[in-house]
């Protein structure tokens, strides 16, 4: 199984939070925005940012560099909201991450993705895919699906369903 995995080749959206690149795998990306406005919602963790209205449906949009332990975003004209669908169990939620910039869509073979760094035992890297590399430079890939645990998406499936 590792096998067919390493020779795969898989598309990612690359894009940049506080100088650093990340990717995530398109299959898991609905669509980009511009900046809009964000409804706050009142008691919900400090890197939720609040709902967005999409087409109808409420969206919840994350502060990734909040939810990574950095600076909070800051509105610029190429910050945009990455529209993604994370899987939760037997569910998938649909949620906007906040990125700096996006960049391309970039085609990655498994063979050029190392697994994510073990940094001692008080460091989860459980949400990175692994670090691709490109050139000389490593983007982070994540995985979705964990950077957002039972935890935090608990909240965001009753603010979901409250709103509708």
């Amino acid at each position: 199984m590792a096998h067919a995995d390493a020779t795969e080749t898989r598309q990612y959206l690359t894009f940049t939070l506080a100088g650093e690149v990340f990717g995530v795998d398109v299959a898991k990306v609905r669509e980009i925005l511009e900046w809009s406005s964000i409804t706050k919602v009142p008691q919900t963790p400090e890197f939720m940012r609040g709902v967005i209205n999409l087409r109808g449906s409420v969206v919840p949009v994350i502060d990734l560099r909040q939810k990574f332990g950095m600076p909070e975003t800051e509105r610029s004209i190429n910050t945009c909201i990455i529209v993604v669908e994370v899987e939760t169990g037997a569910e998938t939620l649909v949620l906007g991450m906040l990125a700096d910039s996006v960049q391309e869509v970039f085609e990655l073979e498994g063979v050029n993705i190392e697994p994510a760094p073990r940094i001692g035992t008080k460091l989860d890297t459980s949400f990175l895919k692994g670090m691709g590399k490109r050139g000389d430079a490593f983007l982070m890939i994540l995985d979705i699906d964990r950077v957002f645990g039972g935890d935090d998406l608990a909240g965001l499936t009753t603010l979901e369903q409250t709103a509708a």
